[in-house]
């Protein structure tokens, strides 16, 4: 069963722009949700918490906080590329990121 908040096909706005503060390794992220790396390998390919970036899994930090906390609108928000509405915005503040692009951001 799908997590309310994922979308049939993988998202193109997670750690969409590129935010390096914003990005975790597995290994972190596991920590971060007190999981196995396993399992957050399968979350970030079931419910798009994260990414490949150079072969690489890279986990969001907002979309992490999210899915721990149950927020199926805010998550679907921040996956269809929202970073403006209160909805989304409060997990980067939180998180002590900005919704800004860095210079040289993808």
């Amino acid at each position: 069963m799908k997590h309310p908040g994922h979308l049939d096909q993988p998202s193109q706005h997670i750690l969409r722009p590129w935010n390096p503060r914003e990005a975790m390794t597995i290994a972190a992220a596991a920590k971060f949700l007190t999981l196995s790396e396993p399992t957050v390998r399968r979350l970030c390919g079931r419910h798009d918490l994260g990414r490949r970036i150079g072969g690489e899994w890279r986990v969001s930090r907002v979309a992490a906080r999210m899915y721990v906390e149950g927020d199926d609108k805010g998550l679907a928000a921040y996956l269809s590329g929202d970073r403006t509405s209160t909805l989304v915005s409060s997990y980067f503040v939180r998180e002590g990121l900005s919704c800004e692009v860095l210079p040289g951001a993808k």
